[in-house]
Protein backbone atom coordinates (compact mmCIF):
# COMPACT_ATOMS: atom_id res chain seq x y z
CA UNK A 1 0.00 0.00 0.00
CA UNK A 2 1.09 3.54 -0.72
CA UNK A 3 -0.51 6.94 -0.55
CA UNK A 4 -1.15 9.26 -3.48
CA UNK A 5 1.77 11.36 -2.19
CA UNK A 6 4.14 8.46 -3.07
CA UNK A 7 3.10 8.24 -6.74
CA UNK A 8 5.82 8.20 -9.40
CA UNK A 9 5.72 7.88 -13.18
CA UNK A 10 5.87 4.21 -14.20
CA UNK A 11 4.48 2.95 -10.87
CA UNK A 12 1.83 0.23 -11.32
CA UNK A 13 -1.36 0.43 -9.25
CA UNK A 14 -3.95 -2.26 -8.60
CA UNK A 15 -7.32 -0.48 -8.86
CA UNK A 16 -10.53 -2.55 -8.81
CA UNK A 17 -8.62 -5.71 -9.75
CA UNK A 18 -6.98 -4.15 -12.83
CA UNK A 19 -3.38 -3.03 -13.27
CA UNK A 20 -2.80 0.63 -14.20
CA UNK A 21 0.56 2.29 -14.87
CA UNK A 22 0.97 5.91 -13.83
CA UNK A 23 1.79 7.88 -16.99
CA UNK A 24 1.61 11.32 -15.41
CA UNK A 25 0.60 12.78 -12.07
CA UNK A 26 0.22 16.26 -10.61
CA UNK A 27 -0.35 17.40 -7.02
CA UNK A 28 -2.87 20.27 -6.99
CA UNK A 29 -3.42 22.53 -3.99
CA UNK A 30 -6.24 24.93 -4.80
CA UNK A 31 -6.72 28.09 -2.75
CA UNK A 32 -9.99 26.75 -1.42
CA UNK A 33 -10.68 23.13 -0.40
CA UNK A 34 -8.39 20.16 0.07
CA UNK A 35 -5.42 19.17 -2.03
CA UNK A 36 -5.82 16.42 -4.63
CA UNK A 37 -3.74 14.42 -7.09
CA UNK A 38 -4.66 14.41 -10.78
CA UNK A 39 -3.30 11.34 -12.62
CA UNK A 40 -3.22 9.89 -16.11
CA UNK A 41 -3.32 6.09 -15.93
CA UNK A 42 -2.74 3.51 -18.66
CA UNK A 43 -4.23 0.02 -18.38
CA UNK A 44 -1.27 -2.36 -18.54
CA UNK A 45 -3.15 -5.08 -20.44
CA UNK A 46 -5.51 -3.18 -22.77
CA UNK A 47 -3.53 0.06 -23.23
CA UNK A 48 -6.61 2.18 -22.44
CA UNK A 49 -5.70 5.61 -21.01
CA UNK A 50 -7.90 7.35 -18.39
CA UNK A 51 -7.66 10.42 -16.17
CA UNK A 52 -8.38 9.82 -12.48
CA UNK A 53 -8.37 12.21 -9.53
CA UNK A 54 -7.56 11.14 -5.96
CA UNK A 55 -7.80 13.13 -2.73
CA UNK A 56 -4.32 13.84 -1.37
CA UNK A 57 -3.15 11.18 1.08
CA UNK A 58 -5.61 8.52 -0.16
CA UNK A 59 -4.23 4.99 0.11
CA UNK A 60 -3.78 3.12 -3.19
CA UNK A 61 -2.72 -0.46 -3.69
CA UNK A 62 0.50 -0.89 -5.62
CA UNK A 63 1.24 -3.93 -7.75
CA UNK A 64 4.60 -5.63 -7.93
CA UNK A 65 5.73 -5.80 -11.54
CA UNK A 66 8.85 -7.85 -12.16
CA UNK A 67 10.82 -6.70 -15.22
CA UNK A 68 13.51 -9.06 -16.46
CA UNK A 69 15.76 -9.12 -19.48
CA UNK A 70 14.96 -12.25 -21.43
CA UNK A 71 16.05 -13.80 -24.69
CA UNK A 72 13.47 -14.63 -27.35
CA UNK A 73 13.87 -18.27 -28.38
CA UNK A 74 11.11 -19.25 -30.80
CA UNK A 75 7.45 -18.97 -31.74
CA UNK A 76 5.23 -21.85 -30.60
CA UNK A 77 2.05 -21.49 -32.65
CA UNK A 78 0.43 -18.24 -31.47
CA UNK A 79 2.72 -18.02 -28.42
CA UNK A 80 6.31 -16.85 -28.00
CA UNK A 81 8.90 -18.54 -25.78
CA UNK A 82 11.42 -16.43 -23.84
CA UNK A 83 14.30 -17.54 -21.58
CA UNK A 84 15.42 -15.72 -18.43
CA UNK A 85 19.13 -14.93 -18.90
CA UNK A 86 19.94 -15.42 -15.20
CA UNK A 87 17.97 -18.53 -14.19
CA UNK A 88 17.51 -20.03 -17.71
CA UNK A 89 13.82 -20.58 -16.93
CA UNK A 90 11.58 -20.51 -19.98
CA UNK A 91 8.33 -18.56 -20.08
CA UNK A 92 5.58 -18.68 -22.71
CA UNK A 93 4.08 -15.32 -23.63
CA UNK A 94 0.74 -15.23 -25.51
CA UNK A 95 0.76 -13.61 -28.95
CA UNK A 96 -1.77 -10.99 -27.86
CA UNK A 97 0.60 -9.84 -25.11
CA UNK A 98 3.54 -9.56 -27.52
CA UNK A 99 1.38 -7.60 -30.00
CA UNK A 100 3.20 -5.39 -32.54
CA UNK A 101 6.58 -6.26 -30.99
CA UNK A 102 6.42 -9.54 -32.94
CA UNK A 103 7.24 -7.56 -36.10
CA UNK A 104 10.71 -6.83 -34.74
CA UNK A 105 11.55 -10.02 -32.79
CA UNK A 106 14.37 -12.18 -34.07
CA UNK A 107 15.47 -15.42 -32.40
CA UNK A 108 18.09 -14.75 -29.69
CA UNK A 109 17.05 -11.08 -29.44
CA UNK A 110 16.87 -9.62 -25.95
CA UNK A 111 13.69 -7.99 -24.65
CA UNK A 112 12.34 -6.90 -21.28
CA UNK A 113 9.41 -9.03 -20.14
CA UNK A 114 7.22 -7.57 -17.40
CA UNK A 115 5.29 -10.04 -15.24
CA UNK A 116 2.88 -9.74 -12.32
CA UNK A 117 2.46 -12.85 -10.17
CA UNK A 118 3.91 -14.97 -12.97
CA UNK A 119 1.53 -13.61 -15.65
CA UNK A 120 3.28 -11.82 -18.56
CA UNK A 121 1.92 -8.27 -18.92
CA UNK A 122 3.89 -6.73 -21.79
CA UNK A 123 7.14 -6.84 -23.76
CA UNK A 124 9.58 -3.93 -24.09
CA UNK A 125 11.99 -4.03 -27.01
CA UNK A 126 15.09 -1.88 -27.49
CA UNK A 127 14.13 1.38 -29.26
CA UNK A 128 15.75 0.20 -32.49
CA UNK A 129 16.68 -3.12 -34.09
CA UNK A 130 18.77 -4.10 -37.11
CA UNK A 131 16.88 -6.18 -39.67
CA UNK A 132 17.79 -7.51 -43.10
CA UNK A 133 15.68 -6.54 -46.11
CA UNK A 134 14.45 -9.79 -47.70
CA UNK A 135 12.55 -8.18 -50.59
CA UNK A 136 12.04 -4.76 -52.10
CA UNK A 137 11.36 -3.48 -55.61
CA UNK A 138 14.23 -1.72 -57.33
CA UNK A 139 13.93 2.03 -56.86
CA UNK A 140 13.78 4.26 -59.92
CA UNK A 141 15.31 7.62 -59.08
CA UNK A 142 14.16 10.49 -61.25
CA UNK A 143 10.46 9.67 -61.08
CA UNK A 144 9.89 12.51 -58.62
CA UNK A 145 11.52 15.78 -57.66
CA UNK A 146 12.03 14.84 -53.97
CA UNK A 147 13.26 11.61 -52.40
CA UNK A 148 10.59 8.94 -52.19
CA UNK A 149 9.91 5.81 -50.21
CA UNK A 150 9.02 2.27 -51.16
CA UNK A 151 7.85 -0.73 -49.12
CA UNK A 152 10.44 -3.30 -48.07
CA UNK A 153 9.83 -6.66 -46.40
CA UNK A 154 12.29 -7.44 -43.59
CA UNK A 155 13.36 -10.84 -42.24
CA UNK A 156 10.62 -10.90 -39.58
CA UNK A 157 7.93 -10.50 -42.26
CA UNK A 158 7.09 -6.89 -41.37
CA UNK A 159 6.85 -4.18 -44.05
CA UNK A 160 8.84 -0.98 -43.57
CA UNK A 161 8.86 2.16 -45.75
CA UNK A 162 12.47 2.73 -46.91
CA UNK A 163 14.23 5.20 -49.24
CA UNK A 164 14.56 4.27 -52.92
CA UNK A 165 18.30 3.44 -52.69
CA UNK A 166 17.79 0.48 -50.30
CA UNK A 167 18.19 -2.91 -52.01
CA UNK A 168 17.37 -6.51 -51.09
CA UNK A 169 19.95 -8.00 -48.71
CA UNK A 170 20.88 -4.74 -46.96
CA UNK A 171 20.66 -4.40 -43.19
CA UNK A 172 18.61 -1.45 -41.95
CA UNK A 173 17.90 0.04 -38.54
CA UNK A 174 14.18 0.22 -37.65
CA UNK A 175 12.47 2.09 -34.79
CA UNK A 176 10.46 -0.50 -32.80
CA UNK A 177 8.01 2.10 -31.45
CA UNK A 178 6.52 3.15 -34.79
CA UNK A 179 8.22 1.01 -37.48
CA UNK A 180 10.14 3.92 -39.06
CA UNK A 181 13.30 3.43 -41.10
CA UNK A 182 16.22 5.00 -39.22
CA UNK A 183 19.14 4.30 -41.57
CA UNK A 184 21.48 1.68 -42.89
CA UNK A 185 23.30 -0.49 -40.43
Amino acid sequence: MATTNDLKNGMVLNLDGELWAVVEFQHVKPGKGGAFVRTTLKNVLSGKVVDKTFNAGTKVETATVDKRTMQYLYADGEDYVFMDLETFDQITVPGGTVGEAANYLLPEAEATVATHEGVPLYIELPTSVVLEVTYTEPGLQGDRSTGGNKPATVETGATVQVPLFITTGEKIKVDTRDGRYLGRS
